[in-house]
């Protein structure tokens, strides 16, 4: 479980591929010698496991097929600049929102513009992620924990503070950057609660809660 508050950015020291997926070490001087063998890491917003650490070098992360087909994860190269978070600690101040680092797909950046000391930046998405996407509720961008400020089917418009540009690679986004994006979990239980449909011993289906049973309890 992560919070979308990037500690740090790391640099892509190498990639191995293979049949089973890839190893990709990252330079991070600012927590590498605090993480220890099996703790996950955001990496791009993506939740992977430390495999391998060498206090004061790169520390190794392991990605599966799954993960580099449905992040940009896959396409990583060396030198390439990453968001790091480590995992929430409870007790700890949530300054985001609850993030998973379960990717649910990818988006492109298709226009970049100044708002002030900041900018703008609008993300086309998958209409099935937009649906699940509100208007000033939060999402995850790389790993970012972002608030929505314009919103259509396939469009996603997230506002950039000075800082969150200074702070991640949110900063280096171009026209053609693809992203990772997560949506909200609040959002994943609802469906999971409205849509569910279970089948009894009689064959006969039971929907979960709908529309028409909140209407008929209220």
């Amino acid at each position: 479980m992560f919070t979308g508050i990037i500690e740090t950015m790391g640099t892509v020291g190498s990639v191995k591929r293979r049949d089973d997926g890839a190893l990709i070490s990252i330079e991070a001087p600012g927590i590498a010698s605090e993480l220890s063998v099996g703790e996950s890491v955001s990496v791009n917003g993506a939740c992977l496991s430390v495999v391998e650490v060498s206090h004061g070098r790169p520390f190794w992360v392991e990605a599966v097929p799954e993960t580099l087909e449905r992040t940009t994860l896959g396409w990583l190269n060396v030198g390439d600049r990453v968001n790091l978070e480590r995992s929430l600690r409870m007790g700890e101040r949530l300054s985001g929102h609850l993030v998973l680092g379960h990717v649910d797909g990818t988006g492109e950046v298709t226009n970049l513009r100044k708002s002030g000391p900041g900018k703008v930046a609008v993300i086309r998405a998958p209409s099935e992620l937009t649906h699940y996407i509100a208007f000033k509720g939060s999402v995850a961008v790389d790993g970012v924990s972002l608030t929505v400020s314009g919103l259509s089917e396939q469009d996603v418009e997230i506002s950039l503070i000075p800082h969150t540009l200074k702070s991640t690679i949110v900063g280096s986004y171009r026209v053609g950057t693809k992203v990772n994006i997560e949506i909200d979990i609040i959002a994943r239980y609802l469906e999971s609660l409205f849509v569910r449909v279970e089948k009894t011993q009689d064959g006969a289906s039971r929907r979960g809660v709908t529309l028409d049973f909140l209407k008929e309890k209220w």
